[in-house]
């Protein structure tokens, strides 16, 4: 009997073996195709195979039982065990992490991880999007990485790589002219960029995506912020975000036009030193009743903005906006100057700040409050607000005379929280009648929806503080919601920060006697005090 135990144990053990084979192996392609498929009998072989082994390692329980009595035999079966569960431990987490793909970026600005904003342009695609980069081969790996975020973020990106050296047909099809050049397809639209960063790639992907390329006139004439400067006070920073979500930037000179131009997607209206003329204020409304997106920014009076501008203010209280003719200081210990309002999460409910989870910072502003009763029609709703320690000062004389400020409610001061910026949402009205007029359709088309914000700072966005925490993104996500691309509403990508160290020649020689010489002398030291201990024992 125990010679065909061992026969049965040695024929489970064939089984087994050619299970295996079949399966991974090359001995599946000699099972006929007519039969059972070469995945089911390897796998009734490997059955058949684990019980013979069974059957044989029960006939065997005695030897087991005095074997185990060793207690050299314990320790290896408990050996053996260990290994064992760690090997499938590791089986375990290998299979888990091919199936849910998760991982941990920890670097400052998480610049290792797609920004929530190319995720949000990404979860929006409803059609393939196809990612074709152009390099030589061997630089390939080095944008693997970063290609192969977009992959994992959405199952409807695809990445080819193309030598274009050796495929000189299809670089000039898409009219390649460097390397690199990453060209972005999408529902018959092309798009190229010369770099691998996401800002350009999702950028690509946004203009893909949108289309017609939108627009948004910066009104000049009255000492507003240049879009194309390049100084402190200039807002080429943000005109350079603006370019990437696919929002074209120009200048305006209201007085040189009888109306906003019909392209306009957005008028922006920031910083103006001086008031506008009657004809240009009638521009505005007439662009307004149409439709039209207003960005309105406008200093407190003081400084070199101290012309005030009651029509532009007048213009605003006609939507249900009231701009306060005082200056907001905060006192609550977030910023070191008392003009520097710094709004903090949470924000009000709105589409413009909602998930925005960092602080805005807004250097000399002014009061923005929604009107107690709006006109009928309009819905006004509070943007941005300021820490409940500070205040709106309204008597800005004694501000330019240096004197130091103190909250004075009986004087007319308003304490905080205190708005320092406010949306008003509203049908066109010109687009309200004409649907008005026809009754006799069964539905009538959506009309156009008249969107202003108004913020009572312009600093905020120029070069010098486009940069602080998150006004660049607040910028971006106002305009954004002005034009109806709710979806672009996000943080955006992060420069990689600077994490070198930085360190005296002093520090450098300390290191350097470290490393070479006091470590590997407490390593010899250590070994010799052990050593020495065991030769006493």
């Amino acid at each position: 009997m125990k010679r065909f135990f061992d026969i049965l144990g040695w024929i489970g053990v064939a089984l087994v073996v050619v299970a295996f084979g079949m399966r991974f192996g090359p001995l599946g392609r000699f099972v006929t195709t007519a039969g059972p498929s070469p995945d089911k009998v390897g796998t009734w072989m490997a059955l058949a195979g684990l019980v013979c082994v069974l059957v044989y390692t029960a006939s065997q329980w005695r030897e087991i039982r005095v074997s185990f009595q060793r207690r050299q035999t314990r320790y290896g079966a408990l050996a053996g065990a260990s290994v064992i569960v760690v090997l499938l431990i590791l089986i375990a987490v290998n299979y888990l992490a091919a199936r849910r793909s998760k991982r941990w970026d920890l670097t400052q600005n998480q610049v290792n991880s797609l920004s929530e904003q190319t995720e949000k342009v990404l979860a929006g695609l409803d059609a393939p999007a196809k990612f074709i980069l152009f390099d030589q081969n061997v630089n390939f790996d080095r944008y693997r990485e970063r290609l192969s975020q977009y992959g994992y973020a959405s199952d409807r990106v695809s990445v080819e790589y193309v030598d274009g050296d050796r495929d000189p047909a299809r670089t000039k099809q898409y009219e390649v002219q460097s390397y690199p050049t990453l060209v972005v397809e999408y529902k018959g639209k092309t798009e190229k960029v010369t770099s691998i960063d996401e800002r350009d790639i999702t950028s690509a992907v946004i203009r893909a995506v949108t289309g017609q390329q939108r627009k948004m006139y910066f009104v000049q004439g009255h000492g507003e912020k240049d879009p194309a400067g390049s100084d402190g006070a200039g807002y080429a920073g943000l005109a350079g975000l603006l370019k990437g979500d696919n929002i074209v930037v120009e200048p305006l000179v209201l007085t040189q036009h009888k109306d906003v131009p019909e392209d306009a997607t957005v008028l922006a209206i920031v910083g103006p030193t001086a008031d506008f003329l009657d004809p240009e204020i009638e521009a505005v409304k007439r662009y307004l009743e149409r439709g039209g997106r207003l960005l309105l920014m406008l200093d407190p009076p003081i400084g070199e903005r101290d012309q005030p501008v009651p029509k532009l203010t007048a213009l605003a209280k006609e939507w249900g906006v009231e701009i306060g003719d005082d200056v907001v200081l905060d006192l609550s210990g977030r910023s070191t100057s008392a003009t520097f309002a710094v709004a903090a999460p949470p924000y009000p409910s709105h589409p413009v700040t909602e998930g925005f989870r960092v602080s805005t910072v807004f250097p000399l502003s002014r009061s923005i409050t929604p009107a107690s009763q709006p006109p009928a029609g309009k819905t006004v709703q509070k943007l941005v607000e300021t820490a409940p320690a500070a205040w709106a000062e309204t008597d800005v004389k004694q501000l330019r005379a240096g004197v130091q400020p103190e909250l004075n409610e009986q004087g007319g001061d308003k304490k905080g929280p205190v708005g320092i910026a406010a949306t008003v949402t509203t049908a066109a009205p010109e687009a309200a009648e004409a649907n008005g007029e026809k009754k006799e359709a069964q539905q009538a088309p959506k009309p156009p929806q008249t969107r202003i914000a108004v913020v009572g700072d312009s600093d905020f966005g120029s070069n010098a503080y486009a940069g602080t925490v998150g006004n660049a993104d607040f910028f971006m996500n106002t305009v954004n919601w002005l034009t109806a691309q709710e979806n672009l509403i996000a943080i955006r990508p992060r420069e990689a920060g600077d994490s070198r160290l930085t360190i005296t020649p002093q520090q450098m020689n300390g290191v350097w006697w470290f490393s070479v010489l006091l470590m590997p002398a407490l390593i010899v030291a250590a070994g010799i005090y052990g050593w020495s201990r065991r030769r006493r024992a």
